[in-house]
Formats: structure tokens, C-alpha cells, sequence
């Protein structure tokens, strides 16, 4: 069964949030009708928006179809779920997002809903925008409820000004925002509970305010949230024309960036799928006799269960993120 597995391509799936825009579109030369693409879910198994296999012989198969009928073959001996553990997307902000909460593992057991923590990685900032990530020291419940009244939730937040190749960690707790003029790709724990906590005044398409969800977001805030919000890299490989960097490993996934100049092969052990997301160049990934073109702007999985990968950097250098279980 295992050898009927090769590198899995997806038909992206677009949400049209009334603060997205055309940079997914524009940037990766996507062949779509002029609208809003908010978000691109890249790899997703969700009913509200499901991923279907674009390449090979499982072409039109669902994503969950695959997951159901390889299991731990497609995800890894480290997944624990019977659905694919995170969700993959890209973000493009043309307006900020509402600032907002996800519950993290423990506030979702206590009160309901799907735990999310999520890393951002900026492929592409205007000048002068930022992220949102955190409160800042010292601001507690009554502060934030008080700047809710009076319309001044801003100054609360850790303002983080960003440029492309920056990277954000955001646990579940963490309150955060992403500002106009930001476009992401964004790994998280496969869920889509989010409470919104302020959306700067603002009005939806029908002309009134959307909901916000102040009481729940209260109740899964974790006000004693020190952490480091941006991600320093590690460089774990620099061998010939490789390098390696680990941006973050966190105990949902684990994230590095290659940069290829000669070919790479990339081998598994059994453990986990391997994402790749292409961020400049083209890259050639071959395993056993399926190969596939990776263009700036694709993702590709490779299933736990193909054993190498070749990575071959076509027409000069190229950059890449892989995404794995940690």
C-alpha cells in the first residue's frame, strides 16, 4: 500500500473575508477571477473547506478519503489524530484582521472549542506594516475591559514591525492581531475557533459591526503569557549548496527553511508527512517515479510513508519551508 504514496498537490481552498484582497493571486501567478482571496487553505482536512488531491492518480480524491484509507502511511506514526492535525494557509491582509484569541489545549477542554496555536511567517510586508502579538507587561483583565469600553485596544498590544522572512510564534491564549499590508503563510493546529475581541470599529458587508466574542475571549486569555513572539532562527545544516534553518519547534509542529543551491535529498523516517511550501525559485521533487514541478507560491506533501525526496533547484537557488509533527 505504502508504494502506491507519491508527492500529494491540492486545489486550494478561498475564503473571501471582507479584509482580503488579490496578493495570493498577484504573487503566485494564480490563474482565478478578479474578487477578494482573504485565504488560501493550502492543506486542509475540514468540513468548511476541504482539501482535494490535484495531482497523480488520487487527482479528485478528498483529502480526507486519502487520510481514511492510508492513515498513519499519509500522516506519520507521530499523529495522534484520525484527521490530519494541522491546517496550512496562506494569509494576504489587505485590511488588518480583527483582534482576536484562540483557546490553547487546556481553556479548550474547560470551555469548548478547538485549541489553535499558530506560527506566521511573513512572505511579503509593506512598508511600516506590523503584527499584533501579545499584550503588553502589565496590561490585565480589567485594563483590556476598560480599553474595550473606550475604544483604545491598540495600545495594549505588542506592535512587532515586520518584513518579509520574519517569522511570529502565537499560542493558544495569545492575543493578536495582522496588520493591512501583510501576507502570511501560517501553520496552526487544525481548528477554526476564533473569538474576536475588537475589530477596530469597523462594519461588515451588510453594514453592521460583526460579532465580537468578549466573554469567551476573556475566559481563554492566558494573562501570564511572557513568551518571545518573534522566531530567531537556528541554522541545524550548511553542507555544500544546503542550509538548513529551524524556525520553530513547538509541541504541534516544527518548521525549518532550506535554501537549495545543489540538490537535496530529503528522507523520512516514518514519523511524520513532510509539507514543503516553495518561497522563491523552482524546485524538482522527485520520489521513485512521480516527479513534480514546485513553482514559488506551491505546496506539496510528501506522505510519511515515501522513504527520500529529491529536491533539485531548477535554474538557480531556491527557498523553501518544510513543515513536519515536532
Amino acid at each position: 500500500m505504502a508504494t502506491e504514496l507519491y508527492p500529494l498537490r491540492f486545489k486550494p481552498v478561498y475564503k473571501d473575508y471582507l479584509w482580503g484582497g488579490q496578493e495570493i493571486v498577484r504573487k503566485y501567478h494564480r490563474d482565478l477571477p478578479p474578487g477578494v482571496y482573504a485565504e488560501s487553505w493550502e492543506v486542509t482536512d475540514r468540513f468548511d473547506g476541504m482539501g482535494v488531491i490535484s495531482n497523480g492518480p488520487f487527482a479528485g480524491t478528498t483529502f480526507r478519503a486519502l487520510i481514511q484509507r492510508f492513515g498513519q502511511e499519509l500522516m506519520g506514526a507521530k499523529a495522534t489524530t484520525p484527521s490530519f492535525p494541522l491546517l496550512i494557509k496562506l494569509i494576504d491582509a489587505r485590511e488588518k484582521l480583527s483582534v482576536q484569541v484562540h483557546p490553547d489545549d487546556e481553556s479548550a477542554r474547560k470551555f469548548g472549542g478547538e485549541a489553535k496555536t499558530e506560527m506566521w511567517y511573513v512572505l511579503a510586508a509593506q512598508p511600516g506594516s506590523a503584527l499584533y502579538c501579545g499584550l503588553k507587561p502589565g496590561v490585565n483583565r480589567a485594563a483590556l475591559e476598560l480599553a474595550l469600553q473606550t475604544h483604545q485596544v491598540e495600545g495594549l498590544l505588542n506592535r512587532i514591525p515586520v518584513q518579509a522572512g520574519d517569522a511570529v510564534y502565537v499560542p493558544g491564549g495569545r492575543v493578536h492581531a495582522i496588520d493591512a499590508g501583510c501576507l502570511i503563510f501560517e501553520v496552526q493546529q487544525n481548528s477554526n475557533t476564533t473569538y474576536r475581541v475588537y475589530d477596530w470599529d469597523r462594519l461588515g458587508l451588510d453594514g453592521k459591526a460583526r460579532p465580537l466574542h468578549i466573554t469567551e475571549a476573556l475566559r481563554v486569555i492566558n494573562w501570564n503569557d511572557a513568551g518571545a513572539a518573534k522566531v530567531q532562527p537556528a541554522q541545524v545544516i550548511a553542507q555544500g549548496g544546503t542550509q538548513v534553518e529551524r524556525l520553530l519547534s513547538s509541541p504541534y509542529f516544527r518548521i525549518e527553511r532550506f535554501t537549495l543551491a545543489d540538490p537535496c535529498t530529503c528522507r523520512g523516517d516514518g514519523g511524520s508527512f513532510r509539507v514543503f511550501f516553495v518561497l522563491s525559485g523552482t524546485v524538482q521533487a522527485t520520489s521513485g517515479d512521480h516527479t513534480e514541478i514546485l513553482t514559488a507560491g506551491t505546496t506539496c506533501l510528501i506522505p510519511a510513508a515515501v522513504p527520500e525526496c529529491l529536491l533539485d533547484p531548477v535554474d538557480g537557488p531556491a527557498t523553501l519551508l518544510r513543515v513536519t509533527l515536532p
